[in-house]
């Protein structure tokens, strides 16, 4: 009976980002970070196929550099920080042509939704100090309010402060452990 051996991967933050884009007054686009993740990669197979996924990061971290907007996502009209710190998710990369999807269950706040990401893998190498690194690309699109991020505020003129849609784009580099 052979036994397969499962491969730990962890997130090298140094040399990882987390960002986020928002439309603001819709004709022009806020980014923002989140400094503080962390995550890890569980694999039967050298090619990520089935990998077991998990992923945290600390919503205090935000970082869209101005102060007192941060403040306010930290707030309770969004991300209520004090409440909820963390932004979780559990799931699996699953091959998909050339690339992959990254699919499971997202919680920001006390809601659960489950999401489905664009993952490009950027390959795998053994850096200088003889680690094996991976890197990857995910890429996806959520709705803020499905989320509970339901703040909102329309213009004199009839627009909106903040858009509903939430880019995601992840550059994550992992290191075998």
């Amino acid at each position: 009976m052979e036994t397969l051996t499962k491969t730990q991967w962890k997130i090298d933050p140094t040399h990882s980002e987390v960002q986020f884009k928002v439309k603001h007054l819709v004709i022009s686009t806020v980014t923002g970070t989140f400094k503080n993740f962390e995550g890890a990669l569980e694999t039967e197979n050298e090619d990520f196929d089935g990998a077991e996924a998990s992923f945290s990061l600390d919503a205090r971290s935000i970082d869209t550099n101005v102060a007192d907007r941060d403040n306010h996502l930290k707030s309770d009209d969004f991300f209520a920080v004090d409440t909820y710190p963390n932004i979780t998710f559990q799931g699996q990369l699953r091959k998909s042509g050339s690339d992959y999807k990254l699919v499971g269950p997202l919680t920001i706040k006390d809601v659960t939704k489950d999401v489905e990401l664009d993952v490009e893998l950027g390959g795998t190498m053994v850096d200088g100090y003889g680690q094996n690194k991976a890197g990857f690309e995910i890429n996806g699109k959520i709705n803020r309010k499905e989320f509970g991020l339901t703040w909102s505020m329309v213009t004199e003129a009839g627009g909106v402060v903040v858009g509903d849609e939430v880019k995601l784009h992840l550059n994550i580099q992992l290191v075998q452990s």
